[in-house]
C-alpha cells in the first residue's frame, strides 16, 4: 500500500469521529482551531514569509502572489472565517423534506456528511484553514494538497489546526496535509474512488483541467472566472462607476474580478470618459473596441481573445453594444458562468438579465466583489463551482453534505399478496 492511500484509508477512518460529533462539539472545535491560527501567528507569518522570498526568486508576480501573501490583518481575517464557520446552523441532520405516504410510512430527506473531500488547490494558505472549517462543520474529513509555492505556510497553519483536533480528543488524520507534492501522487489520489468521495480543485485553468482529466472520482469545477458588468442605459452612472471600479480595481487577482464591461450604445459618449478617467487613476489598462475608443482614446485595440480572458490583473476589456439582448449574447459566448452583473433603473431589464443567463451568480446593481461565500452568508467557502452537479456557485458547509432518504415504518411491506 502506498503512503497516499494509506493517508487516504486514516483519514476516512478519522472522518467516522467527526461525522458523530454533536454540533456543540464540532463548533468548540472550530473555535479552538480559530485560537490556534492566532497563537501560531508568528510560526504561521514567518513559514509565509519563507514561500514568499521562494516565489519571488522564482519571478512569481501578480495574482499568485497576492494570493499567496498572508499578513497579520489576513491572518486575523482567516481566523475570524473559521470562527464565522463555528456560529452557522449544522447542515449535519437537518431535514429537508418530510411526508407520510398513503400506505403510512413516514419518509424524510435527511442531509448526511460527503465523507471525505480531496482538497487540490495553488497558491492560497487560507485555503487550509477555510476548506477544513467546512469541512469539519459538515462532519467530513478532508484531505489537503497545496502548491509547493505554500508549502511552508500551509504546513505551519495545518500543525495548528491538527493541534487544536488532538487537543480535543480527536484524530488528527481528520485534516491530512499532504506533503508529497509529486504530480503522480496527486493522481493516485485522485483516482481513490472507493475511498474519495468528491475532489474542489481551487486554481489556475491548468490545474483544474489536469484535475477533472485525471480523476475517477467526482470533481467540482471551475475554470476561470471572466465576469462582466453591463450598464445599461438607465443606469445611474455613479452607482455603475463604482460597480465597475470595486469590481476591477479592488484586488484584479481574484476570480470575481471584472474582466469586461459592457456599455449601452445610448449612454457610451458620456459614460465611457468617466470611466477611463477613473480606471486610468487606478492605473487599470483598458482595451476597446472602435466605437468605445471614441470616448477612450487611450485605450488599446481589443480583440476576440481578449473577450474570452481572465486577466486577473489591471486590465479590461469594453465593448459598446446596442442594448441589453446584445449585452446577453455577448456574456453568453464569452463568459465562464460565474458571476455577471447589470447596473440598471430599469426593472424589468434586471428581470430579463436574471432569467437569460446561468450564471451561478447574478447581481443587479452589486459589485461582482460579493460573489464570495463569505459576504453571502456562507461564512468561508471551499470553492466555486461553475458545474451544475449538487451544489453551484459559492459552496459553504451545506454544499459539503448530500440529502439520503430516511424512512420510518410499522411493518410495512409493498408486497403483503406474496408474503
Amino acid at each position: 500500500m502506498s503512503d497516499i492511500q494509506q493517508q487516504a484509508l486514516q483519514c476516512r477512518d478519522a472522518a467516522q469521529a467527526i461525522a458523530q460529533l454533536s454540533t456543540a462539539a464540532k463548533n468548540t472545535l472550530l473555535r479552538a482551531m480559530a485560537q490556534a491560527l492566532e497563537d501560531g501567528r508568528e510560526t504561521i507569518l514567518a513559514a509565509n514569509a519563507r514561500d514568499m522570498e521562494a516565489a519571488a526568486a522564482k519571478g512569481i508576480t501578480g495574482a499568485m502572489l497576492d494570493r499567496l501573501k498572508l499578513d497579520e490583518k489576513r491572518l486575523a481575517g482567516i481566523a475570524s472565517a473559521v470562527r464565522e464557520v463555528a456560529e452557522l446552523p449544522d447542515p449535519v441532520g437537518q431535514v429537508t423534506r418530510e411526508e407520510t405516504r398513503p400506505n403510512g410510512i413516514h419518509i424524510q430527506r435527511m442531509r448526511v456528511p460527503l465523507g471525505v473531500v480531496a482538497m487540490i488547490y495553488e497558491a492560497r494558505p487560507n485555503v487550509t484553514a477555510d476548506a477544513a472549517a467546512l469541512c469539519l462543520k459538515a462532519g467530513n474529513g478532508v484531505i489537503l494538497r497545496g502548491g509547493s509555492e505554500a508549502i511552508h505556510s500551509n504546513t505551519a497553519i495545518a500543525a495548528a489546526l491538527r493541534g487544536a483536533l488532538c487537543a480535543q480528543g480527536l484524530p488528527e488524520a481528520a485534516l491530512t496535509l499532504v506533503e508529497d507534492l509529486r504530480r503522480e501522487t496527486m493522481v493516485e489520489l485522485l483516482q481513490l474512488n472507493d475511498v474519495i468521495d468528491l475532489a474542489i480543485p481551487r486554481g489556475g485553468e491548468g490545474l483544474i483541467r489536469f484535475v477533472a482529466e485525471h480523476a475517477r472520482v467526482p470533481v467540482i469545477k471551475h475554470y476561470k472566472g471572466v465576469c462582466h458588468l453591463f450598464v445599461d442605459a438607465s443606469a445611474d452612472p455613479r452607482l455603475a462607476l463604482r460597480l465597475l471600479l470595486d469590481g476591477k480595481a479592488s484586488r484584479p487577482g481574484v476570480c470575481n474580478a471584472l474582466e469586461t464591461l459592457l456599455v449601452h450604445r445610448d449612454i457610451a459618449s458620456s459614460f465611457l470618459p468617466m470611466a477611463a478617467e477613473a480606471l486610468r487613476g487606478r492605473g487599470v489598462q483598458v482595451r476597446a473596441d472602435d466605437v468605445a475608443r471614441m470616448s477612450m482614446p487611450e485605450a488599446s485595440p481589443v480583440t476576440e481573445d481578449d473577450y474570452a480572458a481572465e486577466f486577473l490583473d489591471l486590465i479590461i476589456a469594453v465593448k459598446v453594444v446596442d442594448g441589453l439582448e446584445p449585452a446577453i449574447e455577448h456574456i453568453r459566448r464569452f463568459g465562464s458562468d460565474h458571476t455577471e452583473v447589470i447596473a440598471t433603473g430599469d426593472a424589468g431589464h434586471a428581470e430579463r438579465f436574471v432569467q437569460a443567463l446561468r450564471s451561478a451568480v447574478v447581481m443587479v446593481n452589486a459589485s461582482s466583489r460579493f460573489s464570495d461565500g463569505g459576504e453571502l452568508g456562507l461564512g468561508a467557502e471551499i470553492g466555486i463551482s461553475t458545474t451544475r452537479l449538487h451544489a453551484y456557485g459559492p459552496m459553504g458547509a451545506e454544499s459539503l453534505t448530500v440529502e439520503r432518504f430516511v424512512v420510518r415504518g410499522e411493518g410495512q411491506v409493498r408486497h403483503p399478496d406474496l408474503l
